[in-house]
């Protein structure tokens, strides 16, 4: 989904001043960075304020950046950095995502019931996995993310989907 070149570029166009490309850089990646935000913070108000203070950082630090192939991984070392100094000045208490907000948008109130409750069985970096894959995130990234190998993120991710499968169809 994340182009690293597109991105590059972007960036380089941020360093430039250019205000359009901050606009579509926020467009291809803010989803990702909220739910990672998300996933670390628990909490919806928290993980938007993050958001907003990551893009500030991008334009102001975007001239420093240095590309090598990987912009997403600079773009979420900013926010996990932010998500960090957010809880040591809230004295904050990482709680689960808010996996509601994660969640799929579904016909029936029940169906988003349900999903809640499949994925909150997941064990936590089973379902940070899969969290962070439906944000948007390919899988190097959230092992980057993570600090774990691929092939981790990779088992990890379709033993989570298989779980999920059986939690869905009920044969827990």
């Amino acid at each position: 989904m994340h182009d690293a070149e597109l991105l590059d570029r972007l960036l380089k166009d941020i360093a430039d001043g250019g205000k359009s490309a901050l606009a579509a850089l926020y467009e291809a990646v803010s989803p990702a960075v909220y739910s990672f935000a998300l996933s670390v913070l628990g909490s919806r108000a928290d993980a938007e304020d993050v958001l907003q203070d990551v893009f500030v950082e991008i334009f102001r630090s975007a001239k420093g950046y240095k590309s090598v192939g990987k912009p997403m991984g600079w773009i979420i070392s900013i926010t996990k950095s932010k998500c960090l100094m957010k809880l040591r000045h809230d004295r904050f208490t990482a709680r689960d995502a808010d996996v509601e907000a994660l969640s799929p948008p579904v016909d029936f109130p029940e169906d988003k019931i349900i999903m809640k409750l499949c994925i909150e069985k997941l064990p936590e970096e089973e379902r940070r996995i899969v969290l962070l894959k439906a944000s948007g995130l390919k899988h190097r990234e959230i092992a980057e993310i993570l600090g774990m190998n691929l092939s981790t993120v990779l088992s990890k991710y379709h033993r989570a989907l298989k779980k999920l499968k059986c939690a869905l169809l009920g044969k827990e």
